[in-house]
């Protein structure tokens, strides 16, 4: 005969159970909030961008054919491979006398082609936010010379230089708090309801049925009170007995 042990979740009991400990659960999450926002806030270091646009057709080259939006389209992906070349990053740094390896330039710059466009978008991220914007307007400056001296094209038209940033795109505060929160509430109310499963104590005839198949078939109420007071009327008579 094989045993199998089977454990039976009362829902409505574990819900009482977490409403006795609704206190503590509120208090773990509120810590959690406040520590997920105190390292946001003050470990963190907040990070800038700046983006600036340029239009990959100058005004000498027609679109007036499917092929011509081809050969735009095209442009704009061999222009995404330039961007990130040693020798346009490379001169970006020596002009702005940045102190900055090509790796690490390079790991701060992200270019984007939005679909069914010829507009090339730069975006430079940085702890500084005035450098960001100094950065992608000499990137998008020495892309658009690159492009007229090594491609034998006209210059991109920069249709939208950078912009200096008033916020940080990253991280955010009112995200990693709220993440910090609902950490919290997890963990504390996952505690409670394990520590509610794990315990097999006794604590009805319900579970006496359900754990040894035996039909309770009365019981007596135990109540302090009114045991402290039999005590209290008992003592006197044993002491005359003797």
């Amino acid at each position: 005969m094989r045993e199998t042990d089977e454990i039976e979740i009362d829902l409505k009991e574990l819900l009482l159970a977490l409403k006795k400990k609704i206190l503590i659960i509120l208090l773990v999450t509120v810590i959690f909030a406040g520590i997920a926002g105190a390292v946001t806030g003050f470990l963190i270091t907040p990070i800038y961008s700046s983006t600036a646009t340029l239009y990959v057709l100058s005004q000498s080259t027609s679109i007036t054919s499917l092929a011509d939006i081809q050969v735009g389209t095209s442009l704009t992906q061999d222009y995404i491979v330039l961007v990130n070349t040693r020798p346009v990053i490379n001169k970006v740094i020596e002009n702005l006398g940045l102190d900055y390896t090509y790796e690490q330039m390079l790991g701060k710059i992200t270019v984007t082609n939005e679909s069914n466009t010829r507009m090339l978008k730069l975006k430079i991220a940085d702890p500084d936010p005035q450098l960001a914007q100094k950065m992608v307007n000499e990137l998008a400056t020495v892309t658009v010379r690159r492009i007229a001296n090594k491609m034998s094209m006209d210059e991109p038209s920069i249709i939208e230089e950078g912009y200096l940033a008033t916020s940080p795109d990253s991280p955010s505060l009112m995200k990693n708090t709220a993440l910090g929160a609902l950490l919290g509430l997890m963990l504390s109310a996952g505690l409670v309801a394990v520590a509610f499963i794990m315990n097999d104590t006794v604590r009805s005839s319900e579970d006496i049925e359900r754990y040894f198949g035996i039909t309770v078939l009365a019981a007596v109420p135990k109540e302090k009170g009114m045991m402290k007071h039999a005590k209290y009327h008992q003592e006197p008579s044993e002491g005359r007995s003797k």
